[in-house]
C-alpha cells in the first residue's frame, strides 16, 4: 500500500479571495515503511503573503519570489501523487487550495488524480474525542519530538505527520499476519478440548430465591399482568 503524506503552506486562509499555495510537502510511505522518495516544492504564488501567514511559516515575498510557478511543477507533482491514498491533516483545507490551483490550470480535482484521501484529523477527533488533535499536541500525546518545528513548514509537517500515523494506526498491526513463504496464509485456531474443564454452578439460596421472585411480581404487576414468563408459565 503506497500513502503520501502531504502539507501545504499559504498566502492566506481563503483560496476563493485569490490566496495561494506557496509550499508543498510529500512524505511517502510504503507498507507501513517510509522509502525516502519525498518531494518538496516552493512556489511563486503571484501574490502577496498575509502578514498573519508570514509569522506561521516564515517565508517572505522576497525569498518566493525566484520560485516556479504551480503551473511549472504541476505536471510532476500530480504523476507522484497519482493512484496513492494521501494523508492531511485537516484535508478539506489542502484540498480546498489544490482544487483551486488545479482549476487554474483547467485541471480535474485534485480527488481525481489520486487513490483516496485521508483525513487524519477526522481520525484523531474520533481516537481522542474532547481534546486538542492539533499536529503539536497529537505530537505530544504520541510522544513524536516536534523539537525543530519553530516554524510550520510543509516538508518537516508531512514528516511529522506520517510519524504521527504510524503511532495511530499501530495496533492495527495485530490483526496482520506474518507468514512464512511456505506459509498458507490463513489463521488457524487449535481445537480445545472442554471435557477437562469442571463447570462450576452455584446455586441461589433461598433468600435469593425469594428477593428475585418479589422483583418479578413488582414487573408483572406494572405491566398489568402481561409479562412474557407468566404468559409461559400458563400456557
Amino acid at each position: 500500500m503506497r500513502q503520501i503524506f502531504l502539507d501545504t503552506e499559504t498566502t492566506g486562509l481563503s483560496p476563493e479571495s485569490g490566496d495561494r499555495v506557496i509550499e508543498i510537502g510529500c512524505v511517502e510511505m510504503v507498507n507501513r515503511r517510509l522509502t525516502g522518495n519525498n518531494k518538496h516544492f516552493y512556489l511563486n504564488p503571484e501574490r502577496k503573503n498575509s502578514e498573519d501567514a508570514v509569522k506561521i511559516h516564515g517565508l517572505t515575498d522576497k525569498f518566493l519570489s525566484d520560485k516556479p510557478l504551480f503551473a511549472a511543477i504541476a505536471d510532476e507533482l500530480m504523476d507522484y501523487l497519482a493512484g496513492a491514498e494521501i494523508v492531511i491533516h485537516n484535508a478539506a483545507f489542502d484540498v480546498g487550495f489544490l482544487n483551486e490551483e488545479l482549476r487554474r490550470l483547467g485541471r480535474p480535482r485534485f480527488a481525481q488524480h489520486v487513490g483516496r484521501i485521508t483525513d487524519s484529523l477526522l481520525m484523531a477527533r474520533d481516537m481522542f474525542p474532547g481534546k486538542s488533535n492539533s499536529l503539536d499536541s497529537l505530537c505530544k500525546r504520541l510522544e513524536v519530538d516536534n523539537s525543530n518545528r519553530t516554524l510550520h513548514g510543509a516538508l518537516l509537517d508531512a514528516g511529522l505527520l506520517a510519524e504521527v500515523y504510524i503511532n495511530m494506526t499501530r495496533g492495527q498491526e495485530s490483526l496482520v499476519i506474518d507468514v512464512g513463504s511456505e506459509g498458507s496464509g490463513e489463521l488457524a485456531a487449535a481445537p480445545i478440548d472442554f471435557s477437562a474443564f469442571e463447570l462450576i454452578v452455584l446455586e441461589p439460596t433461598p433468600e435469593e430465591l425469594q428477593a428475585h421472585e418479589a422483583v418479578l411480581a413488582e414487573l408483572d404487576k406494572a405491566s398489568g399482568q402481561k409479562t412474557l414468563w407468566r404468559q409461559l408459565q400458563s400456557a
